[in-house]
C-alpha cells in the first residue's frame, strides 16, 4: 500500500497591496495584451487566490473578508492608473481584436458581441466597429468578406468540395448552412451573396477583406 505524503500547505504570506497589484499588472501587460476591465480582473483573481490561501492556512474567514473587501477596489484603481499612463487603451485593443476577428469569418454581430464581453463600453465598440469595419457599403463589403471566409472554413458555396450533380438534396443542405451562418451572426442576404458568390470573386473579395483591415 503506498501511503501518501500530506502536500504542504503553501504559506499565505502577506495581502497584495497597490504596489504588489501595480507590479502584477504590469508583468500580466508584458505578456498579454488586456482592456481596463479584464485587467481589472485578472488583479481581482489575485487577491481571490490570496484569500483562499489564507483560508488554507487557517486564517479567521471573517477576517479574510474584511480585508479582500478592502483590497478589491485596488484593483479597478490600478487598472484605471495604466489607462491614465497609456499602458492599456481599450480602442486599440478593439481595433486590432475586431480586425482580426473579422478576418477569421467573424460577424460583425459576433465582434460586437466578444468585445462587449471583455468589459469595453458600447460606445466604445460602436465607433470602433464604424471605423475599422465601416458603415453603410463599406460595412456591407466587409461582412460579405467575413462571410467568404466563414463560407471557406465549411467549404460551403464556391468553396464547396461538391458538385452540383452530387447534391440529392440540395435545398436542404441548403438550409442547413444559411442556419450555421443565422447563428454566426450573418444576416440572410450577406449569406445568400456568399453561398451564391463564383470562387474567383469569393477569394477577390477576401484578399481585398485582408487588405482593407
Amino acid at each position: 500500500m503506498v501511503t501518501r505524503t500530506p502536500r504542504t500547505q503553501r504559506p499565505a504570506g502577506p495581502p497584495p497591496d497597490q504596489a504588489a497589484l501595480r507590479e502584477a499588472a504590469l508583468a500580466h501587460l508584458a505578456r498579454f495584451s488586456a482592456t481596463e476591465r479584464g485587467l481589472a480582473q485578472v488583479l481581482e483573481r489575485r487577491i481571490s487566490r490570496w484569500g483562499r490561501r489564507a483560508s488554507e492556512s487557517g486564517t479567521d474567514a471573517s477576517e479574510i473578508a474584511e480585508i479582500t473587501a478592502r483590497l478589491m477596489p485596488l484593483a479597478t484603481s490600478v487598472a484605471r492608473t495604466m489607462v491614465e499612463l497609456g499602458v492599456i487603451n481599450d480602442s486599440s485593443f478593439a481595433k486590432a481584436r475586431a480586425t482580426r476577428l473579422s478576418h477569421s469569418g467573424q460577424s460583425r454581430r459576433a465582434i460586437e458581441a466578444r468585445l462587449a464581453a471583455k468589459g469595453i463600453a458600447t460606445s466604445t465598440v460602436s465607433n470602433v466597429l464604424n471605423v475599422t469595419l465601416g458603415s453603410d457599403e463599406r460595412a456591407r463589403e466587409s461582412e460579405l468578406g467575413a462571410a467568404l471566409v466563414f463560407a471557406r472554413k465549411r467549404r460551403a458555396g464556391p468553396f464547396s468540395v461538391a458538385s452540383p450533380d452530387e447534391s440529392a438534396d440540395r435545398q436542404k443542405n441548403e438550409q442547413r448552412l444559411l442556419m450555421a451562418f443565422a447563428r454566426a451572426g450573418f444576416a440572410r442576404d450577406i449569406a445568400m451573396q456568399a453561398l451564391t458568390t463564383d470562387r474567383e470573386e469569393a477569394e477577390d473579395r477576401i484578399i481585398a477583406l485582408k487588405d482593407a483591415l
